[in-house]
């Protein structure tokens, strides 16, 4: 059996080339439109996916305490700096950190794979081109997001028991929420746009949480 950091990995390398192959389909104009991510157009999120792959720990450290350490301010200083290059330049890079490392490669790969799956379905909701994400990859990510601090999904979580339709996963206990597995991963890291997909006596409370 293949030990399950490399698993993720590869399933990791897997979403970000996936999302390679799929942005070389939009148009300039599509590139342009916002995305599920509060105030970051498709370009942006795309420049934040490997914005901290590039950066060894000692940078990494540096920009945290520049940024007070607020993890809000650092991926912004990331997208900022994304701005800079042109479309072919941010696939090209996506492209060359398929493969995680640094501090994207913690907890066995699972922040990449996590953050990947969110933003490329960011992405493609925003744009209309739905998919159906690989189970292993889904199940993966909605198997850490509960317990990601970088995430609201913890907090969002909390009380409810959600139970994915479509996939083995189940979290929690409380009032049910019920769906997809892609929606409710969507859903639990905060964005409003998939609580339409999703039923049950526990979804007035996440609905809440999510539009405070």
């Amino acid at each position: 059996m293949r030990d399950i950091v490399v698993d993720l990995s590869e399933l990791a390398t897997e979403e970000r080339r996936d999302l390679a192959d799929f942005l070389d389909t939009l148009t300039e104009e599509e590139w342009e439109q916002p995305s599920l991510c509060p105030g970051w157009s498709v370009r942006d999120v795309v420049g934040h996916i490997p914005s901290y792959d590039a950066l060894g720990w000692p940078a990494v450290l540096a920009l945290f305490a520049r940024s007070g350490f607020s993890l809000g301010r650092c991926n912004q200083v990331g997208v900022n700096q994304s701005r800079r290059l042109g479309t072919e330049e941010l696939v090209a890079r996506l492209r060359a950190h398929a493969v995680p490392r640094g501090i994207t490669a913690m907890f066995g790969c699972a922040i990449a794979l996590t953050d990947g799956v969110i933003h490329h379905q960011d992405i493609r909701r925003a744009l209309g081109h739905p998919r159906t994400v690989p189970q292993e990859r889904l199940v993966a990510a909605l198997e850490f997001a509960p317990r990601a601090r970088a995430l609201p999904a913890p907090a969002n979580v909390r009380g409810l028991r959600v139970i994915a339709t479509d996939v083995n996963w189940t979290h929690g206990t409380g009032p049910e929420v019920r769906g997809p597995g892609e929606a409710l991963l969507v859903a639990l890291a905060g964005r409003p746009e998939a609580l339409a997909d999703l039923e049950g006596p526990g979804l007035d409370a996440l609905a809440a949480r999510l539009r405070r």
